[in-house]
C-alpha cells in the first residue's frame, strides 16, 4: 500500500470517527429540533384549518339569516342572528348583533332596535368605530320616532369636524331639529354639510335641498 493510500484511509477513518462523535453529541438535539418543526408546522396548519372552518360555518349561518330577513321572515331571521351572536366566530357575533337590531326596526319594533343599538354603543369591548355607527343608527331611527334631545344625546359628539361620521350625524340632527320646529338650528347644520368638501356628494345635495326648503319657508331665523 502506498503512503498516499494509507494516509487517505487514515483520514477517512478519522472523519468517520468525528462524524460519529458529532452525531452522538448533537444528533438527539438535531432530531428533536426536526420533530419540533414538524409538530409546529402541523399545529399551524391544523389551527388554520380549524379557524377557517369555524369562520366559514359562521359566514354561512350569517348569509342564511340575511336571506330569511330579505324574504320577510323577520322572526326567524332574528332567532338565527341571536343564535349566531351566542356561538358565532370572529366578527360574526357582532355583525349578527347589529343586523338583528336592524331587522327589529324593519319589523316595526323600533324601541327594541334602539335599545339594541344603544347596548352596542355602550359596550366598551367593541371597537370605537362600530360603537359610533351604533349611535348613529339609533339616532336615525329616533329622527322619526323620538325627539331632538333623543337624537342629540346620541350623535352630538359625532358632529365634530374630524369625525368621519359627521355628515350623517349632522343630517340626523338637522332633520330632528327641523321636525321639532328648530329651523335656525336645522339650517345651520344643513349649511355645514353643504359646505363640507369632505362630505359625500349625495349628503351635500340633500343638505342643499333642505337648506333651500327652510329658507323658502321663511322660518330660517
Amino acid at each position: 500500500m502506498s503512503d498516499d493510500s494509507f494516509i487517505r484511509e487514515v483520514n477517512e477513518e478519522i472523519r468517520r470517527e468525528q462524524a460519529h462523535a458529532l452525531w452522538d453529541r448533537f444528533g438527539p438535539i438535531v432530531l428533536g429540533a426536526a420533530i419540533l418543526i414538524v409538530v409546529a408546522t402541523a399545529a399551524v396548519v391544523g389551527y388554520r384549518y380549524w379557524d377557517e372552518t369555524r369562520a366559514n360555518r359562521s359566514g354561512d349561518a350569517f348569509s342564511a339569516a340575511l336571506k330569511l330577513a330579505n324574504d320577510g321572515k323577520n322572526d326567524e331571521a332574528i332567532a338565527a342572528l341571536d343564535q349566531l351572536e351566542k356561538d358565532g366566530y370572529g366578527a360574526y357575533p357582532l355583525l349578527a348583533r347589529m343586523r338583528a337590531a336592524t331587522v327589529k326596526a324593519d319589523k316595526g319594533d323600533v324601541d327594541a332596535a334602539v335599545k339594541d343599538f344603544d347596548a352596542v354603543a355602550a359596550d366598551s369591548a367593541i371597537p370605537a368605530g362600530i360603537r359610533d355607527m351604533a349611535r348613529l343608527r339609533a339616532a336615525l331611527l329616533l329622527v322619526d320616532y323620538g325627539s331632538f334631545a333623543d337624537v342629540s344625546s346620541r350623535v352630538e359628539a359625532l358632529t365634530a369636524d374630524t369625525n368621519p361620521l359627521r355628515s350623517s350625524a349632522r343630517e340626523a340632527l338637522g332633520l330632528a331639529a327641523w321636525k321639532e320646529g328648530k329651523s335656525a338650528d336645522a339650517l345651520k347644520l344643513f349649511d355645514q354639510i353643504a359646505s363640507d368638501d369632505g362630505a359625500p356628494r349625495n349628503a351635500r345635495q340633500r343638505a342643499q335641498l333642505m337648506a333651500e326648503l327652510i329658507r323658502g319657508s321663511g322660518n330660517a331665523s
